[in-house]
């Protein structure tokens, strides 16, 4: 059986009807199906209301105390259920969850290096029995970037991770496809023209575009996920504009990765 792991961009939660318009193409794939997603800018506005200041260190946010509670709340809560309910409204009997929820995916505190990231985890474990059995009860889970650890501490967690380790579980149950949907067509040649879509990478063209500089900074570590994903029994991974979900899914849109 066929199951579609699809990871939805902060930029999308952040437009309303951008969002809208995705969670109702998502409602309509067909066959058992995952959701993850990001925080957007809501983590940082809410921040900034209770007087706690966002630091990024090269597009990661430093997760202190303070911001551990505010994206606790913002991406296992308002986040989270929002997008829940909007599902519900296009007839998609979702339910959200953190990586804490039922164990589904567990992390460790990520280790000082020459960084503190704080309260951020690293997955150690993905429990796909307990997602298969919320994908056998019809349930379509919508996943929070948030883990735990063994030692009961919730930590804020890369979506794009989640969704590759996520994917990479499932396959050994499901033939798995990861689709990474953001505000893009796919993988650009020319980052200032939108229609430049590279339609195909591999390892070898994916090295050389790294080399050229044509493909750079927070591309990278989501490709990296990527490779790996199918590198560990992901069938397909895509990256698409959200709007072309459906396209996508069917291999008629978006940039399609393969290892050949």
């Amino acid at each position: 059986m066929k199951l579609t792991v699809i990871k939805i961009g902060g930029n999308v939660i952040d437009n309303p009807d951008a969002c809208a318009a995705f969670l109702k193409a998502f409602a309509q794939l067909q066959g058992p199906k995952i959701l993850v997603h990001g925080g957007g800018k809501i983590a940082t506005q809410t921040a900034a209301k209770l007087g706690i200041e966002t630091q990024m260190i090269d597009g990661r946010r430093l997760t202190d105390r303070p911001m551990l509670d505010v994206v606790t709340m913002v991406y296992g809560g308002l986040v989270n259920k929002n997008l829940v309910a909007q599902l519900q409204a296009n007839d998609c009997n979702a339910i959200g969850l953190t990586g804490a929820d039922g164990g589904i995916i567990r992390s460790v505190k990520r280790p000082v290096k020459t960084i503190d990231y704080g309260f951020v985890g690293d997955i150690e474990e993905v429990n796909s029995g307990q997602i298969d059995a919320l994908l056998l009860s019809s349930l379509v889970p919508v996943i929070a970037p948030l883990t735990y650890s063994r030692e009961g501490l919730l930590l804020n967690t890369n979506a794009d991770t989640m969704a590759s380790a996520t994917a990479v579980a499932m396959a050994e149950r499901y033939e798995t496809n990861l689709v990474y949907c953001f505000e893009k067509k796919g993988v650009l040649s020319d980052p200032d023209d939108d229609e430049a879509v590279i339609p195909t990478l591999n390892p070898a063209s994916y090295a050389a575009y790294k080399e050229s500089g044509v493909i750079y900074k927070g591309m990278i570590p989501k490709l990296d996920n990527a490779f790996a994903a199918l590198q560990s029994g992901v069938k397909r991974v895509i990256i698409c504009h959200a709007d072309d979900l459906i396209m996508a899914s069917e291999g008629k849109a978006g940039t399609v990765l393969d290892l050949t």
